[in-house]
């Protein structure tokens, strides 16, 4: 089986190695979502000396009522196109391939923030974050589809490698996967194809605009670990479907209910996960959580575990961790 060290192309896209920065929220935008120079600045300092295979930039909001956040980075609009175009090119110039994650909050969006009424599936809580929804009706729902796909179609403008829609978190497309937020009783609601139904419509949506060759990902929330939740059950039947669709990969994660995860412990703790996944569908997946070292990276990797393996919290607090760690598995 490859290892850490080991090229991969995916769609049309060659990494030079199979280590990933996975999205993590910075709060470095300017007004309006922009990209600033010290989120420039931070991009830089992490991609250093292309020790990483690829950068996945922090969720962006497809448009201003699927705000997340403050200081979170935008999307929405051609205006932020510019200094999108200065990110990739900061990253590229340091050797990594770099796609971005594209997102709308639902109900995990403030009112305070976005200065309406955020929307979801069903007008239910969400079990961690946001304020009271309102139940988006279908005209809004097609909306919705049209936003993901001209913000996908700016992330190829701007000069990424790829983009990735975010369905994981308690987000909006982890809203309509997970029977926790969704209770509808139309063709968006009840069975799992139904539940996934929005996902097909953007995926297909976004290849539209974004061509057959442009890698398309999934961050996927693959288990709530939550009672009534998403299980990997149902995400071993959402993944074909996605594939089906035109999904190139998944990045695998799960919690709807927050990020620490009660039994969840270990480097990898997400590899159950994403070997079955690996089983139920041919597209690369990607396993995140807790890796502190490369040497178990690369063992999970020729275990079969994943195809590719994010290290989050580690690159985060270590600027150098890439450079030490690949450097070490290179002379072992």
């Amino acid at each position: 089986m490859p290892g850490l060290l080991d090229p991969i192309t995916i769609r049309s896209m060659q990494l030079a190695n199979r280590l990933v920065m996975p999205p993590m929220a910075t709060g470095k935008s300017v007004q309006g979502g922009h990209v600033s120079p010290e989120m420039l600045a931070y991009y830089r300092e992490k991609s250093a000396g292309g020790y990483i295979g690829m950068v996945i930039i922090e969720h962006s909001y497809v448009s201003p009522e699927g705000k997340a956040h403050e200081r979170q980075l935008s999307v929405a609009d051609d205006s932020v196109i510019d200094g999108l175009k200065e990110l990739a090119e900061v990253i590229h110039s340091q050797g990594p391939k770099t796609i971005m994650q594209i997102n709308h909050a639902g109900s995990a969006a403030s009112v305070d923030i976005i200065g309406v009424r955020p929307v979801a599936p069903s007008a239910i809580d969400n079990p961690s974050r946001g304020s009271l929804p309102r139940e988006l009706g279908k005209d809004e729902i097609s909306k919705i589809v049209h936003l993901f796909a001209a913000a996908a179609g700016r992330v190829k403008a701007a000069g990424f490698d790829g983009v990735e829609l975010h369905s994981a978190h308690g987000f909006l497309l982890n809203q309509f996967f997970s029977p926790l937020t969704n209770q509808r009783h139309d063709e968006y609601g009840g069975e799992i194809i139904n539940r996934i139904r929005i996902h097909l419509e953007i995926v297909r949506a976004v290849r539209e605009v974004v061509g057959p060759d442009y890698p398309v990902f999934v961050r996927l929330g693959a288990s709530d670990y939550c009672a009534n939740g998403v299980t990997i059950d149902d995400s071993v039947v959402a993944a074909p479907n996605l594939e089906a669709a035109g999904v190139d990969a998944l990045d695998v994660s799960g919690g709807f209910c927050g990020f620490n995860i009660p039994g969840t412990s270990g480097q990898g703790y997400f590899a159950p996960l994403t070997e079955a996944l690996r089983q139920a569908a041919t597209m690369p997946v990607v396993l995140t959580g807790g890796i502190k070292d490369a040497r178990t990276a690369d063992r999970l990797l020729q275990e079969g575990k994943a195809d590719l393996i994010g290290v989050g919290r580690a690159i985060m607090a270590d600027s150098f961790w890439a450079k030490r760690e690949m450097e070490a598995l290179k002379g072992r």
